[in-house]
C-alpha cells in the first residue's frame, strides 16, 4: 500500500476517536499556584502565537506587578489546538487556554472543566483571527494562484492532521466552504458532492499531515512539498524571520477566530483565579492587539485593525464558521466518523 495512502488511513481513524473524545494523555502535570507575593500560571496555547506571547506576557507581568505588587510567573505549553484541549480535558492543569479554533474550547466545556460564559470577554472570547491561505516557493514557479491549483496533477501539498491540529480543521473547512460557494473551477456552487470530489483530490496530493501547523511550516521551510495550506500569520512571521517563501490569497477562504477562556475547574484549585482572568483580558487591550498583529494576526480591535489593514490583503470571499452551521454541526458533519473528511480519507485511500 502506498506510505501516504496508509498514513492517511491512520489520520482518518485518530480523527474519529478524537471525536469520540479518545486520545493519549498528555504527560505534563503542572499545577499553578498562588502566595501573597507571587503567582504562577499555566498558559495552554495552540503553536503559531508563541513569538506573540513571548513579548505579551512581559508586557502583563510588568502590568500586574505595577497594579498589585505580585509577581506572575509563566508556564507555557505549545501544540496543535486539538491535541492540546484533549490534553486539559484529560488532567493538563491548564489556567489558561489559548486555542485555534471553539470547538477546542467546547471539548473542555462539555468535560465540565469550563463553566463560565466565557464568550462574555472581549470580542465573544476571540482574542485573535486569520485566514487560511497558501505559503509557495519563491517566484512560486508553480503558479499556484487559488484552490483548484492544489488538485493539479504532481502538486506536492502540506496540511497538518485534524485529529491534533485546529489549524488542519481550519484548512479542510476553507476549501470544502470554497468549492460549495462556488470558487472553485470546475466546481458548481451549492453541490456537496462535486465539492466532496474537490476535497478528495487535494488529499490525493497531500504529502504529509504533521501534528500542528507550526510543525507543518517547519517541514515546508526545510523543503518538503510545493504548497503548504496554512495560517496567514504562519507565512507572514516565516517572512519576517528571512524565509523566501511566498503568501498567496485564494478567492474564497475562512476567517479563523482563535478564543481564549480560563478554565475554571483549574484556576479555583489554583487559587489562581484573579490573575488568570486580568491576564486574559489584557490580551485585548490595544497594547496586547498591536503585538497579535505584529505576528501576522488580524486584530479584533477595530482601531488597531484600522491601522494596521495596509498589512493584510483583502479576501475577494470571506466566510466564517457560520457557513456550516457552527462548531457544533461542523465538528460533527464534517470531521465526526461519518463526516465529510473521513470519508474523503477512506476514499483516497481505497484508491
Amino acid at each position: 500500500m502506498n506510505k501516504r495512502f496508509a498514513a492517511l488511513a491512520l489520520i482518518a481513524l485518530s480523527l474519529a476517536l478524537a471525536a469520540c473524545g479518545q486520545s493519549q494523555p498528555d504527560d505534563s502535570d503542572s499545577t499553578g499556584g498562588t502566595s501573597a507575593d507571587e503567582v504562577n500560571l499555566v498558559l495552554a496555547a495552540y503553536t503559531t502565537p508563541r513569538e506573540a506571547f513571548a513579548e505579551i506576557i512581559p508586557l502583563f507581568q510588568a502590568s500586574w506587578l505595577a497594579e498589585t505588587g505580585q509577581t506572575v510567573t509563566f508556564e507555557e505549553s505549545y501544540q496543535g489546538s486539538g491535541a492540546q484541549s484533549r490534553a486539559v480535558v484529560e488532567g493538563f492543569e491548564a489556567d489558561i487556554v489559548a486555542l485555534s479554533l471553539e470547538a477546542d474550547v467546547i471539548r473542555i466545556q462539555e468535560a465540565g472543566l469550563l463553566t463560565h460564559d466565557w464568550k462574555a470577554v472581549g470580542a465573544d472570547g476571540i482574542m485573535s483571527t486569520s485566514i487560511v491561505a497558501f505559503a509557495v516557493r519563491a517566484g512560486n514557479p508553480l503558479g499556484i494562484a487559488d484552490w483548484d491549483d492544489l488538485a493539479a496533477e504532481g502538486v506536492e501539498v502540506l496540511t497538518p492532521n485534524p485529529a491534533t491540529s485546529g489549524g488542519a480543521m481550519w484548512n479542510v473547512l476553507a476549501l470544502y466552504g470554497a468549492a460549495l460557494r462556488g470558487h472553485v473551477d470546475g466546481v458548481p456552487e451549492g453541490d456537496p458532492q462535486a465539492a466532496f470530489e474537490f476535497l478528495k483530490a487535494v488529499l490525493g496530493n497531500v504529502l504529509v499531515m504533521d501534528d500542528s501547523a507550526r510543525d507543518s511550516i517547519t517541514n515546508y521551510e526545510q523543503g518538503i512539498g510545493a504548497v503548504a495550506i496554512t495560517y496567514e500569520n504562519e507565512v507572514l512571521v516565516g517572512q519576517q524571520a528571512g524565509t523566501d517563501y511566498e503568501l498567496v490569497i485564494p478567492t474564497s477562504t475562512i476567517l479563523i477566530q482563535n478564543p481564549v477562556a480560563v478554565v475554571d475547574a483549574y484556576v479555583d484549585e489554583h487559587g489562581t483565579r484573579e490573575a488568570a482572568e486580568a491576564f486574559v483580558e489584557f490580551l485585548f487591550t490595544p497594547a496586547a492587539q498591536e503585538v497579535f498583529s505584529r505576528f501576522g494576526l488580524r486584530s479584533i480591535d477595530p482601531q488597531v485593525a484600522a491601522a494596521t489593514a495596509d498589512q493584510y490583503p483583502p479576501v475577494a470571499d470571506l466566510f466564517t464558521i457560520d457557513f456550516f452551521g457552527g462548531w457544533p454541526q461542523a465538528r460533527e458533519n464534517i470531521f465526526g466518523e461519518s463526516g465529510v473528511f473521513n470519508r474523503a480519507i477512506q476514499e483516497v485511500q481505497g484508491q
